[in-house]
């Protein structure tokens, strides 16, 4: 997407000034930490503008707290252990943390990479994650390279019936399809949103083209302008290191990080006049319109 020039105005109240009161924001599920990592000895983070804190009871059992400014905690929020992550909420979500069907096949490498905190909003990340078209000059050599510039076109929707943002279709010629490879040919991918701040990608596996590589990467907004986030990837692939997998994805994040911190504004404008889109921004169209829809006001504009 092209950037926008307007500034803007706060959407909710998660600019370092206490919990946002958008409810489309608060009844959703969030990583926020990675389980492993997890004991006793308590750690704090922010979500959505409040304080929380993250720890285990005696017995192991993750727990999770709202802290007020005066440190006083707050009853137990409601917490998942999924996909490597310690998952809760500030409300009273509708439905669970999102399906990952390939989490449930063993024979499937599990790799976390890592957090990466971001300034800037946790829908401006999901909207970099859908944008193909910076990866020949973003990701020269490894997703992208000239003249392969043009994004084929390809569908995008709203699946009413799971209520998520799906991309289908979707091709690109990259000259590094996965870890394991060297040479370049175009992929197939296909992205999935499953709720606002978590997204998805599949593509063929290289060594398994009956199956398809998923990559997660899940988003935790702490501020309206201040998020941290960590792909984790379910892949088959039984040749190349854990560190070579961690070192592929993460140099990709972190190229990333640079492009989607400098973008202005930080937080994504909902309304079509606010940025001016291409062909190849159909997903991240078809993205701020289901936002719009929801009236999530937590890292956007245009919604008051």
């Amino acid at each position: 997407m092209g950037q926008g020039t307007g500034n803007g105005t706060g959407n909710g109240t998660g600019n370092g000034t206490g919990k946002t009161d958008d409810r489309v924001a608060l009844d959703d599920w969030y990583a926020v930490a990675t389980a492993s990592e997890v004991t006793r000895q308590a750690r704090t983070t922010r979500l959505l503008g409040q304080e929380i804190e993250v720890t285990r009871s005696g017995d192991g059992t993750p727990l999770a707290r709202e802290r007020s400014r005066d440190g006083e905690l707050g009853p137990p929020l409601p917490v998942r252990e999924r996909y490597g992550c310690l998952w809760t909420t500030l409300g009273h979500p509708n439905r669970d943390v999102p399906t990952i069907e390939e989490a449930e096949e063993t024979d499937r490498r599990f790799v976390p990479c890592g957090w990466v905190t971001l300034r800037t909003s946790g829908p401006r990340v999901v909207e970099n994650f859908l944008d193909m078209a910076h990866f020949p000059f973003v990701h020269t050599d490894i997703l992208g390279a000239e003249p392969h510039t043009e994004v084929p076109a390809y569908a995008s929707e709203i699946r009413r019936d799971v209520d998520e943002v799906w991309a289908t279709n979707c091709t690109f010629f990259q000259p590094r399809i996965a870890a394991t490879e060297s040479a370049g040919d175009f992929v197939r991918l296909t992205y999935r949103v499953p709720s606002p701040f978590t997204v998805m990608l599949y593509r063929v596996c290289p060594s398994a083209p009956s199956r398809l590589d998923a990559i997660a990467l899940f988003i935790q907004p702490m501020e309206e302008e201040l998020c941290r986030a960590q792909a984790v990837m379910y892949l088959v692939d039984t040749v190349s290191t854990h560190t070579a997998l961690l070192a592929f994805e993460q140099t990709i994040f972190l190229q990333d990080r640079i492009i989607v911190e400098n973008q202005r504004p930080l937080r994504l404008p909902l309304e079509p006049r606010g940025e001016i889109p291409t062909r190849a921004d159909k997903s991240s169209v078809v993205y701020r319109r289901w936002l719009k829809e929801k009236g999530l006001r937590f890292g956007t504009l245009g919604l008051s």
